[in-house]
């Protein structure tokens, strides 16, 4: 139990840290509220459990065994969080932001979070720098696959209602817009620190 402790204790730091996913649904949370930004969590979610996944079966060496599918990955991540950005950026504010657009859905935050290389980073050095069960390495990975996957459910549902909080209190379209603008920009940041 100390050792799941432990794993916890790495994993909610790591994981759930300021990076282009959890920033991105800060952003969405803000811009559309909690509700329209269901569909793209459920994807984020299901995006950063098959990370994990690729992390617990060894299917993270293969995909850095070809240097080429990995600079696509990252390129196409870097070409949507900048639309994600600019679509955080100019969401409609105030009473009419609900109806007017409408926020991404799950296959655009299923891509984001495979493609996070922050993702692949922090879970790969909590999953890798712990045992749960020291005798059993299956045991051990059934552990720690579900302990994670309890981090990704609440660090991500958190980053959205922390960014939905803020829609209910920016009704006003100039502190709406230049709160939508904050996390836009801190979405983009997040990428850069992501990548050094």
């Amino acid at each position: 139990m100390e050792n799941l402790l432990f794993l916890l204790l790495a994993a909610f730091p790591l994981m759930g840290s300021p990076g282009p996913v959890t920033v991105s649904l800060a952003g969405l949370g803000s811009a559309f509220g909690f509700r329209p930004g269901l569909p793209y969590l459920c994807g984020v979610m299901a995006g950063t459990g098959a990370v994990l996944l690729m992390i617990a079966t060894g299917v993270t060496a293969l995909l850095l065994a070809w240097p080429a599918v990995l600079t696509a990955l990252m390129m196409l991540a870097l070409a949507y969080i900048l639309y994600l950005a600019w679509k955080i950026a100019t969401a409609p504010v105030g009473h009419v932001a609900k109806s007017a657009t409408k926020p991404p859905a799950f296959v655009p935050g299923f891509a984001l979070a495979v493609a996070n290389p922050k993702a692949f980073a922090a879970i790969g050095a909590v999953y890798s720098g712990h045992s749960v069960v020291a005798d059993d390495l299956l045991l051990d990975m059934i552990a720690k696959l579900a302990a994670l996957t309890g981090v990704i459910i609440v660090s991500q549902t958190a980053w959205l209602v922390f960014g939905a909080t803020f829609s209910k209190f920016l009704n006003h379209p100039k502190t709406g817009r230049a709160a939508n603008i904050v996390f836009a920009l801190m979405l983009l940041a997040s990428v850069g620190l992501a990548l050094l």
